[in-house]
């Protein structure tokens, strides 16, 4: 059998505006693109790096130069000695290689029906109350997903809702907020008719979650990666947030949705910010997804073409020329 030729590259898109979350700020998205090429065919995945799980770029390359390439195949590389963004990239090249090499489009090969449009949160970044008021205002979007976890997040949650009466509303805390302050924020979700609030606790801390009264969904992001956190989740979450830099790939991002529902837990499909190469595998987890966050593209200042096409929050399939 003929080997996988592998190269893999940094590339950094910068940003319409400044991203803020309660851990910081970026300007840029750096990314690695895996390519797989055999048999005249080639396959593309897109990865982004992640500091807070312990993942850089320089990181990423280095291990993907050092595996190679050789007999690649889905079941071996969740055991390959790599960084989990680097599996997801080079996981996702393998699915477009083999989408092309088969000339079947992606979702055939997952077995799941064709793709429909898909409507994302647009998120606003973390600012002062007025700022982001106006920023939502602005946005014009059915659903708006807000960064949090800093000291007056009330008065944002008050002022964005002024803003947009008619939005709907998500929130993400990024594990900005505390055991002692989770009770009055959960009620000014409630006043603010939020409708799922993300990571609001740090995760290895949210046994507070653990029989909280609630009146929305809470999600866990960064308490969830893989098939071996859904017992911790399952007894904390409502929901859990499915991206596939954590996961290592779509084929384990598949596997944790199913497994994920099986349990009653909600679906939500998420993302680094990163390109339209990115978002078009986690399409497919969101077929299954009742919350989708794929907005990473609409934050660039230009996205790769071609990329996915979006009208307003409404994004469509991939085009295989992209993915799959």
């Amino acid at each position: 059998m003929t080997a996988f030729a592998l190269s893999a590259r940094h590339e950094s898109w910068p940003l319409e505006q400044p991203f803020t979350i309660s851990r910081g700020t970026k300007t840029h998205a750096d990314v690695v693109v895996v390519t797989l090429e055999k048999d005249g065919v080639t396959g593309h995945g897109e990865c982004v790096p992640y500091p807070r799980y312990g993942e850089t770029v320089t990181q990423v390359l280095e291990a993907l130069s050092r595996c190679g390439g050789g007999n690649i195949n889905f079941d071996g590389i969740a055991a390959m000695d790599l960084p989990y963004a680097a599996r997801n990239a080079l996981d996702c090249a393998l699915w477009d290689w083999t989408s092309k090499a088969q000339n079947a489009p992606a979702w055939t090969l997952a077995g799941i029906a064709e793709p429909q449009p898909l409507t994302t949160a647009f998120t606003i970044s973390l600012a002062d109350a007025d700022v982001m008021a106006q920023a939502a205002a602005a946005a014009r979007r059915p659903l708006l997903k807000l960064k949090l976890g800093k000291p007056g997040d009330d008065l944002r949650l008050a002022a964005i809702r002024d803003a947009v009466p008619d939005a709907r509303l998500i929130v993400d805390a990024n594990e900005g907020w505390s055991a002692g302050v989770l009770p009055s924020m959960l009620r000014a979700c409630r006043d603010a008719k939020v409708e799922l609030v993300e990571q609001p606790l740090p995760a290895g801390a949210d046994e507070a979650l653990q029989g909280i009264s609630r009146d929305c969904l809470i999600c866990a992001d960064e308490s969830a990666h893989g098939l071996e956190s859904l017992d911790a989740v399952s007894a904390r979450y409502d929901a859990i947030n499915i991206k596939l830099d954590k996961t290592g790939g779509l084929t384990p991002a598949l596997a944790l949705a199913e497994a994920a529902q099986q349990r009653g837990l909600v679906i939500m499909v998420g993302c680094m910010v990163g390109t339209s190469l990115s978002m078009a595998p986690a399409t497919l987890v969101g077929q299954m997804a009742k919350v989708v966050d794929l907005d990473g593209p609409l934050l660039l200042r230009k996205d790769r073409e071609p990329g996915i096409h979006f009208e307003g929050s409404l994004m469509y399939p991939p085009p295989r020329a992209l993915w799959g």
